[in-house]
């Protein structure tokens, strides 16, 4: 059985690990590098990096999944969903 929890966004449960739908994941292949910053980085290399990323997911046949996975289950690190970081922090104010 998968264990869920519920979704901050929609309050309804979602996969709690994303195995279940990240092997259909367009990110899949890409370096972890592209959604996830490296320590110090800032200003335009943030900005250029969160955009190329935001660009895969956009693509993606299950960015609402991944979105989900990511506004449920807290995920504080990355780009999940075509959401950054501060994107997600936004979006739990």
């Amino acid at each position: 059985m998968i264990s869920a929890v519920r979704s901050a966004q929609s309050g309804k449960e979602v996969a709690a690990e994303p195995s279940c739908w990240q092997k259909y994941a367009a990110c899949g292949g890409v370096e972890a590098a592209v959604f996830f910053s490296p320590e110090g980085e800032r200003g335009n290399a943030r900005s250029r990096r969160e955009l190329l990323a935001r660009r895969i997911c956009q693509t993606c046949p299950v960015l609402g999944q991944c979105r989900e996975y990511a506004l449920g289950a807290g995920e504080l690190y990355g780009t999940w969903g075509g959401m950054s970081e501060a994107d997600r922090r936004r979006h739990a104010q």
